[in-house]
């Protein structure tokens, strides 16, 4: 193999692949297995049970312990702290060290701690000095102790939402999802929104279901259907709401009782930072059904891939 590894380093390996770097007072014991084009930088240890994927970054400081999976693109910054063995005891080895995977394109900041057993979703990004407690979905945004998503990388936030009556529909435009604007009025006695099923949706209603009381720190929806068309209304509070059809992400801040958002079959939905009195109506086109559910975004990525684009129901 054609790697570098700097005459304070050790490597033990003969699995390193072509054009990685391994430096100073760096150490990569026999088992590992570590991809092309990474850089481990001073005093990096690598244990061997460990599987590290190609243009990967080792910053300072960073242990790599067994049972852990760095998938391709992954960033670790300084010093931040992997863990494998929930209730460690000197001299006191589990059976087996539950597996932690880091997938491609994410982004660990320095001083950052990892629990065992943890799965940090593609293009993630956890903040510097944040405690993962839990798995963090793909694009999110991390921070805290324990880490709450605070938003997500790389999406196009859209708005104000709010406009004269009649010139949202950004679902027309986007055709696989945006906003639609409900018909309502305002008067001295109040305020109104109306849906007419027929015209008013790009599809037939056969379901509806109300999300509210979701605590802050938690995401949710994170998952694609295959069939289903869904129509959310925050009809009280607000509510941040991910669209992704596997080439273009946005994000809408729901917050009136007279937008909603339109998501066509194979578009990506995440929910979060609801506020306390959020209350979240889906309107879906079909009954539930558990394998309709995309639940994986790599999976999603790959039927988006090799699907054809569903033509826009929106009239």
């Amino acid at each position: 193999m054609n790697h570098f590894v700097h005459e304070r380093g050790i490597c033990e390996s003969e699995r390193v692949g072509d054009r990685t770097t391994i430096w100073a007072f760096a150490h990569v014991l026999p088992g590992a297995v570590i991809g092309a084009d990474c850089n481990l930088n001073d005093g990096v240890f690598v244990e061997n049970d460990v599987v590290i994927g190609d243009r990967v970054t080792l910053k300072c400081g960073v242990q790599i312990w067994d049972g852990i999976r760095l998938e391709d693109d992954v960033f670790v910054g300084p010093n931040a702290t992997f863990t494998n063995d929930r209730f460690p005891r000197s001299k006191q080895r589990p059976d087996a060290y539950p597996q932690t995977v880091v997938e491609h394109g994410a982004s660990i900041g320095g001083n950052a701690t990892i629990l065992p057993g943890i799965r940090i979703g593609s293009h993630a990004m956890v903040g510097a000095g944040s405690v993962v407690t839990r798995d963090v979905p793909s694009y999110a945004i991390v921070a805290g102790n324990p880490a709450r998503i605070i938003g997500y990388a790389d999406t196009e936030t859209i708005g104000p939402i709010h406009a004269a009556p009649g010139s949202i529909n950004h679902a027309i435009a986007d055709g696989g999802f945006g906003l639609i604007e409900l018909q309502h009025a305002i008067d001295l006695r109040g305020s109104l929104s109306a849906v007419e099923f027929a015209a008013g949706l790009p599809f037939p209603p056969k379901r509806m279901f109300i999300v509210y009381d979701v605590p802050t720190r938690y995401a949710r929806g994170a998952h694609a259907h295959r069939a289903c068309h869904q129509f959310l209304i925050c009809v009280k509070g607000s509510v941040h709401a991910i669209a992704d059809d596997g080439t273009k992400r946005r994000e809408y801040l729901l917050d009136a009782p007279d937008i909603g958002l339109y998501m066509q079959p194979l578009t990506w939905g995440t929910q979060y930072a609801y506020s306390p009195d959020a209350v979240l109506v889906v309107l879906a086109s079909h009954e539930y059904d558990n394998a309709d559910y995309i639940r994986e975004y790599d999976e999603f990525l790959s039927i988006v891939a090799g699907a054809p684009s569903p033509a826009s129901q929106v009239s």
